[in-house]
């Protein structure tokens, strides 16, 4: 598979500088991480979540875990993820589980944990179990517009 065409053109559109990461199917981002041989702290996994009755995305270094109560202090409602049949419907161009951290494309905001806002580059997922997209985390937060806080600890 590819990185699907909605990222793609969002990507190309923005005028970002970013590079495909293509690697054997992984079922998250920690062992995505591994079969890059890469930081753990360096990959970005997303997470699809309910806060309140909006739909939000957390996305955090993948050696982490959501601090649930954190981000719920921080969002200011409550907050519970989301299930697989409704990520299924509200990601119909991604794979079960390798959603991009883009809520732009999604009409979901981004919360970004500042742990990864750290790093000079990150990896995430591009939508399939088998593609990543590399990038700056410059030019990902101009092209996000994350929430950057703290809601994340070391898994």
């Amino acid at each position: 598979m590819a990185i699907p065409a909605r990222l793609k053109s969002h990507l190309e559109r923005a005028h970002v500088g970013y590079t495909p990461v293509s690697h054997v199917p992984t079922m998250g981002s920690q062992y995505s991480a591994m079969v890059l041989h890469v930081p753990g702290k360096e990959v970005a996994k997303t997470v699809a979540l309910h806060a309140g009755k909006e739909n939000i995305l957390a996305v955090l270094p993948a050696s982490y875990r959501i601090d649930l109560k954190k981000l719920s202090a921080v969002v200011g409602k409550p907050i519970a993820l989301l299930d697989q049949d409704e990520c299924d419907k509200l990601f119909p161009d991604c794979e079960p589980g390798a959603v991009p951290p883009f809520g732009e494309l999604y009409e979901m905001p981004v919360y970004l944990d500042d742990a990864l806002a750290e790093d000079p580059e990150i990896i995430f997922s591009a939508g399939t179990r088998t593609d990543g997209v590399r990038m700056g985390s410059a030019d990902f937060v101009r092209l996000a517009k994350p929430r950057i806080c703290s809601f994340a600890e070391k898994s």
